[in-house]
C-alpha cells in the first residue's frame, strides 16, 4: 500500500500544476515597429495641461514604434466615444485599441448601466472591426481618496474585460493620479505624470504579449 503522506502529496502537487494551468494566460502576439494603435479616451489622453509630445500616447510610440494615433477628447464621455469610434476605425484601421473611458461619465454622475453599456458597445465594436482591445480602468471619484492619495479603480472594468475576454490594466492610471507631484491639477498628469503613465501602460503590454 502506498504511503498516506506521499500520496497527499502528490495530489497536492497535481492540484498545484492544474490550477496553474488555468489561471496561465496565452500571450498576445507581439505588435511590430509600425503597427497602428489607436488611444481612444478623454482629457487623461488627450495632451491636456501638457505639450502633444509629452502625453503617454506619443511617448508609448517613440518607446514601441508603434504608430500611436491619440483619439483622446477631452471631457469625452462614452457615449461621445461611442459615436466617433466607427469614423476613428474606418479612418486608421488600428491593430489594436486602448480604451481609456469613463471618468467624465463617472464626474458628471451619469448612470452607471449607461456607462458599462457604451463600453460594452465600443468593446464590441472594435472586435467586429478585427482589432484587438486592451481596457484601462479609470479611478472613481473619491473625497477621501483624493484626500489621502489613495485613489482605486472603479469596480466595473474588471467585470467588462471578463466578459469581453480582452485584457484589463487596472492600476496604472490609479497609481499616477493618487500622486499630486504627477498631476497638474486635480484631475489631469503633468507631463511627469504622463512619462510614468506610458512606462507603466508599456510594462503592463509587454505583460500581455503586444509589446517586447
Amino acid at each position: 500500500m502506498n504511503n498516506p503522506t506521499t500520496y497527499t502529496r502528490s495530489i497536492l502537487a497535481l492540484l498545484a500544476l492544474l490550477l496553474a494551468a488555468a489561471c496561465s494566460q496565452p500571450k498576445e502576439q507581439t505588435l511590430p515597429s509600425g503597427a497602428k494603435v489607436l488611444a481612444l479616451g478623454d482629457s487623461l489622453t488627450a495632451a491636456h495641461g501638457v505639450a502633444p509630445g509629452e502625453a503617454w500616447p506619443a511617448l508609448l510610440a517613440a518607446q514601441t514604434g508603434w504608430i500611436v494615433i491619440n483619439g483622446g477628447v477631452s471631457g469625452d464621455t462614452t457615449a461621445g466615444a461611442l459615436e466617433r469610434l466607427p469614423t476613428l476605425l474606418e479612418e486608421y484601421s488600428p491593430a489594436l485599441v486602448l480604451v481609456t473611458l469613463g471618468g467624465n461619465d463617472m464626474l458628471r454622475r451619469l448612470p452607471q448601466g449607461q456607462t458599462v453599456t457604451n463600453l460594452d458597445r465600443i468593446l464590441a465594436l472594435i472586435k467586429a472591426r478585427g482589432a484587438k482591445a486592451v481596457l484601462l480602468a479609470t479611478p472613481k471619484p473619491s473625497i477621501a481618496g483624493a484626500v489621502f492619495n489613495n485613489l482605486a479603480p472603479a469596480e466595473f472594468y474588471r467585470p467588462l474585460a471578463k466578459d469581453h475576454h480582452i485584457p484589463l490594466i487596472e492600476d496604472a492610471l490609479a497609481d499616477v493620479l493618487s500622486d499630486p507631484r504627477l498631476k497638474g491639477d486635480q484631475l489631469h498628469p503633468n507631463a511627469a505624470g504622463h512619462a510614468l503613465l506610458s512606462k507603466n501602460i508599456l510594462e503592463a503590454l509587454r505583460k500581455i504579449g503586444y509589446a517586447e
